[in-house]
């Protein structure tokens, strides 16, 4: 089959353009700007006519992308995307509504809210990782890189404190009683796993003066999300992780030497040795593999989803410790093929029994690795998707 592929700068592009052409399919990249306009026009005439010189069979893409979609329904021309991030303010399009879409999300519990909303063509797709890749990369390391990426403990993420994502910050000019509301209902929700309600306690006064603030967040005219929805996955969902892995590295480094990859060098935690940014094919599996444990501390506006670090951790042999999320026991046994923790405080105690006990590590970085990488690919996730079409 002959598969257009809407090539834009994100993780895995090229690990799941190899499965395809592994698979025989011809793939035809077509370049994409997550800032093009749903309006765009120029834009979209250009695509269409690529589409009728090249006539593909499907159009593809990470992230769902609705000028795409609205292309694709005119030509009649199917439509595959596949999630991997949460939110994904693009799902709230009135083009979802398009006979052409067939959507995969990565999280299950995402997933069921828009089939429960009688959304026809959504799809549960986990994540996936490129065993011949990592493979690869692994066996040829040299003694150096093992040396400069040896760690007791690493984190690889961000922290949300960069001007770009700390959007609490932006919230200016609200009254005294809405930032100490917000303060509390942040602090409250730090404490409750498994059920996230900040959506639900915005109160139309707060909501009010939200909007009054210096960071109005209004729904698009193309879509259907709230201004609730858009403060609450974007700006205080991000401000709880942001606090919750400041918490998390803040603990362990009391105690032992983490080592935090992330891309705002300004971070400084005692016992914490910030590298900066890494790149996520030529250097992240090294730290993955070279790390005695991969701390994963996901996204809270994630529902239920294995976020693909969890993945990308385990195909590269590495011993993971994380936050729980249900889908994990679609697949998983905690405490066989990975570690999860139930509050903040757990951490440190948890990292200090896995570094002394390193048979019972091991033990469980092989059944992960094994696991994911017998059935987690993404040649399997490919054939998932095409059985469904």
């Amino acid at each position: 089959m002959k598969i257009l592929f809407i090539n834009w700068n994100s993780f895995g592009n090229n690990d799941l353009t190899a499965a395809m052409k592994e698979l025989g399919h011809e793939v035809l990249p077509y370049p994409f700007s997550k800032s093009i306009s749903f309006y765009d026009q120029k834009w979209e005439q250009a695509f269409i006519s690529f589409l009728r010189t090249n006539s593909p069979d499907y159009v593809f893409s990470f992230a769902y992308f609705p000028i795409v979609s609205k292309a694709c329904e005119a030509e009649g021309i199917l439509y595959l995307s596949w999630v991997y991030d949460s939110p994904h303010v693009a799902l709230y399009s009135y083009t979802m509504l398009n006979r052409c879409n067939r959507i995969f999300l990565f999280d299950k519990e995402l997933c069921l809210t828009f089939q429960r909303s009688g959304f026809p063509h959504i799809y549960y797709l986990p994540m996936a990782v490129n065993p011949s890749r990592l493979g690869r990369m692994l066996a040829k390391q040299s003694g150096e890189t093992i040396r400069q990426f040896c760690s007791d403990v690493s984190f690889v993420g961000s922290l949300y404190s960069e001007p770009k994502h700390n959007l609490y910050s932006r919230l200016t000019k609200i009254s005294p009683y809405t930032k100490g509301y917000l303060d509390g209902l942040i602090q409250a929700q730090m404490h409750v796993y498994g059920y996230n309600f900040l959506e639900d306690a915005l109160t139309p006064d707060i909501m009010e003066d939200l909007l009054k603030s210096d960071y109005p967040m209004l729904p698009a005219s193309d879509s259907v999300e709230s201004s609730e929805y858009l403060y609450a996955q974007y700006v205080f969902n991000r401000r709880v992780t942001a606090l919750e892995r400041e918490k998390i590295l803040t603990l362990t480094g009391r105690s032992h030497t983490v080592d935090l990859y992330t891309h705002d060098a300004a971070v400084s935690i005692k016992g914490v040795r910030n590298h900066g940014p890494v790149d996520y094919y030529d250097t992240m599996p090294y730290v993955f593999h070279n790390s005695k444990i991969n701390l994963n501390i996901s996204l809270r506006s994630i529902h239920s989803g294995i976020p693909l670090r969890a993945f990308d951790i385990m195909g590269s042999g590495g011993f993971l410790l994380s936050n729980f999320q249900s889908d994990f026991l679609d697949f998983f046994i905690p405490g066989e093929d990975f570690v999860f923790y139930e509050t903040p405080e757990q951490v440190p105690a948890l990292v200090q029994y896995f570094l002394e006990n390193d048979g019972e590590r091991n033990a469980i970085c092989q059944n992960g690795y094994e696991k994911v990488t017998r059935n987690h690919t993404y040649m399997q996730r490919l054939e998932e998707i095409f059985s469904v079409l």
